[in-house]
């Protein structure tokens, strides 16, 4: 019960990653509002029971955010945890790469996540606390073939998070980041078969990343055993960055 009397907001929790973080922060004591664009989050919600609501939310929609929060405060009375976890992967190279394609990336992957952190900076600053884990890639420490717009928010979402860590450590606010390496998701069906192919052959552990892999990490950052660790940038890969 790492997370026992917890509150989190957990965005793009209608699958993937961020239904296995819901289920788990449910399983660690947390209340849970699971947010996304998708209206399966409602069952998602619906299955983890009185500990777990869910918001039609668009995360790059500032008025979204806004109902988010004050649906949180209403329900539960608090906002402890915030796991920026929504993302779009449109895999193309800088050459395939239009205005539009780039925006699409950047409103969802770059500014969802600032319109997050600044959604709940007002009730963690009143609680002189709180913990932030903004979800990147290993395709945001590295320069990487084939998917320019998604490797650019990614590496955005890096100096956010940095820069954050540093405004509101004196506030008791952490803020980290986690970079999950191929990981066995319904966002992987957007890439060719060769080229799963070529990922699973870059794994030094022999194999694609599972969601609990990312879930347990990003746990363990929002609970308190992680108090000492802010600015941090935390990969999951199976040693694909080493």
């Amino acid at each position: 019960m790492r997370l026992e009397g917890k509150v989190a907001i957990i965005t793009g929790g209608a699958r993937g990653q961020g239904a296995a973080e819901a289920e788990l922060f449910v399983q660690e004591g947390a209340k849970v509002v699971v947010t996304d664009i998708a209206p399966d989050g409602g069952k998602i919600a619906k299955a983890l029971g009185e500990s777990a609501l869910f918001v039609h939310h668009n995360v790059s929609k500032q008025e979204d955010w806004q109902k988010v929060v004050e649906t949180a405060l209403d329900r539960f009375g608090r906002i402890d945890i915030l796991i920026n976890n929504a993302g779009i992967y449109r895999p193309e190279r800088l050459q395939e790469t239009g205005a539009e394609l780039f925006d699409l990336h950047y409103r969802v992957n770059q500014l969802g996540v600032f319109l997050g952190m600044r959604a709940v900076l007002d009730t963690m600053l009143a609680a002189q606390s709180g913990a932030i884990v903004n979800i990147s890639s290993i395709a945001g420490l590295k320069g990487n073939p084939g998917v320019f717009a998604y490797s650019a928010t990614k590496w955005a979402l890096r100096g956010m998070t940095r820069c954050a860590a540093a405004d509101l450590a004196r506030y008791g606010i952490r803020v980290n980041s986690v970079h999950p390496g191929i990981i066995d998701t319904p966002m992987l069906e957007a890439n060719r078969p060769e080229v799963l192919k070529a990922f699973n052959s870059m794994i030094p552990l022999g194999r694609f990343g599972t969601v609990s892999d990312v879930a347990n990490l990003v746990a363990f950052l929002a609970s308190d055993e992680a108090r000492y660790i802010t600015g941090a940038e935390i990969t999951v890969d199976g040693g694909v960055a080493a």
